[in-house]
């Protein structure tokens, strides 16, 4: 997509008419709001909106799903860093640090640096959808389901690894997970696989019910068990201002994860739960002080929510150029633009260059406000933590409860919630590691379903499934990279050691 300077000048100046800026403040702080709340996420908020959108303009009314979508990666961290309770999928990577920190006293630090990384990442996939939405929407069409597959398979390495002495209990946890993803009717066969008979089990078990089971609930549960050793809310809460270190620690992080989280949001079906664990585990890798993840180090943070904001700006490119909705909100948003009369696809390039450019930079200016937004919501947002556990913990069980109810309107789910909250309470009495858990329910379902389609396009070859592409042939060798990469550490560490 060449860049067209009269069609640049006029989306920026329709960008900046004050009804759609309205619309930007609007959709980001709904967005941000939304994505605080367990259960229910960018998805169900563009879809309650989108009867608001009959009768505004076209381009109005996709500046203000967009904005609910991107401003939705914004808030889903702050319940993770406060309660750690995630607001979405999206939001999980940000609990392995950022509740640390919150208990550390650090809460406001975890909070501006989360805000500042998810503008970071924002404006690199906004200067990458103007630069690569072409070229890599073309890339993406050459996955098939063999590449998923074996990208999936990468990601789902990559997880385990972040288990570092604890790599059986990955493999475990992992396990667990796509288990869980086997519940419900097969798509390929129709069978009912471990329903029990019971019909809301024919769909499977929601995503989001295991996260906030085996987070939210599974932590009151833990600290209702410890209430008496717990300590009041400090009364010090931290500094929101970052230091030099705190700076010199995550630039390059933010600089490093927002390219990963770009391109994995580019990949229709990945979306930002992928991004942003894939983000967090290579970070971990390659930073010099990896063994501080999961204690509150701040790049913990800054690397997810750079990720994840990126990835949210990724996904629309296969939306607009193909029509291919790269994750389930912009499949939500698909079915609206399509309503509003609009046919994404390459000729919305040429036959409305206005409005894209109208939308990328209203994606500028809605950055921009965001991170003023969360920044300012930051005080408020630390009276949570003032609130007495006795008080606190019954809120958050509400909250899960209602996320939870919202998510298919059935009793049953609060039953799967509170077996979720207790499996997530024995893993951590355990010591076990709940990230490859979560992301095998995740993509459990996909990873299954595409490699019965690679079965078939190879006639039952399983070794054409990993050698039948170079895409598959590089993704193959770096899921062998990732899951050696442990014992090379220790290797390495011996003969240092020696000399």
């Amino acid at each position: 997509m060449g860049i067209d300077i009269n069609s640049f000048l006029e989306g920026l100046i329709t960008a900046f008419h004050p009804m759609n800026l309205l619309w930007i403040l609007i959709g980001g702080f709904l967005g941000t709001v939304v994505g605080m709340l367990p259960g229910l996420g960018p998805a169900t908020a563009v879809a309650v909106l989108i009867p608001v959108t009959f009768g505004m303009e076209p381009v109005s009314a996709l500046i203000l799903m967009v904005a609910i979508y991107y401003g939705a990666m914004y808030g889903g961290s702050r319940s993770s860093i406060l309660l750690n309770t995630p607001g979405d999928g999206s939001a999980i990577a940000a609990t392995f640090d950022g509740y640390p920190m919150t208990q550390n006293n650090q809460a406001g630090k975890a909070l501006t640096i989360s805000a500042v990384a998810s503008l970071i990442g924002g404006l690199f996939a906004v200067f990458g959808f103007i630069l690569l939405a072409q070229p890599l929407s073309t890339f993406a069409l050459n996955f098939g389901p063999r590449e998923y597959f074996v990208l999936f398979l990468f990601t789902l390495s990559m997880i385990v690894t972040l288990s570092l002495g604890k790599m059986v209990k990955g493999f475990i946890a992992m396990f667990i997970g796509l288990m869980i993803s086997t519940v419900g009717v097969d798509l390929q066969t129709s069978v009912y696989r471990y329903t029990f008979d019971l019909t809301h089990l024919s769909e499977g078990i929601d995503f989001l019910v295991v996260i906030i089971g085996v987070y939210a609930v599974a932590e009151v549960f833990y600290n209702y068990m410890h209430l008496d050793a717990l300590k009041p809310p400090s009364s010090h809460l931290g500094s929101m201002k970052l230091t030099k270190e705190d700076w010199r620690r995550t630039r390059w992080t933010m600089l490093r994860q927002s390219p990963i989280g770009f391109i994995i949001g580019v990949l229709p079906g990945a979306g930002g739960s992928v991004a942003s664990l894939l983000s967090y585990s290579t970070e971990k890798q390659v930073s010099k002080n990896g063994n501080q993840f999961g204690k509150g180090a701040i790049e913990g943070v800054a690397a997810p929510e750079a990720s994840n904001n990126a990835a949210s700006v990724g996904s629309l490119i296969p939306l607009l150029t193909m029509g291919v909705p790269g994750s389930g909100t912009t499949a939500v948003i698909l079915g609206a633009v399509i309503m509003l009369g609009l046919q994404p696809g390459p000729l919305l390039f040429e036959n409305q260059p206005e409005m894209v450019w109208t939308l990328i930079n209203s994606m500028f200016i809605g950055n921009i406000f965001l991170v003023i937004i969360n920044i300012a919501m930051i005080g408020l947002l630390l009276k949570i933590l003032k609130t007495p556990p006795k008080i606190l913990y019954p809120i958050i069980l509400a909250l899960a409860f209602l996320g939870t109810y919202t998510l298919g309107y059935s009793v049953v789910d609060f039953y799967i919630l509170l077996l979720f909250g207790v499996i997530g309470l024995i893993l951590k009495l355990l010591d076990f590691p709940l990230a490859p858990l979560i992301l095998a329910t995740i993509v459990g379902s996909d990873m299954e379903q595409n490699f019965r389609k690679s079965l078939i396009t190879s006639h039952n070859n399983v070794l054409d499934i990993f050698l039948g592409s170079p895409i598959a042939i590089v993704l193959t060798v770096m899921t062998l990279l990732a899951l050696c990469y442990p014992l090379l550490i220790k290797l390495f560490k011996k003969r240092t050691q020696y000399h």
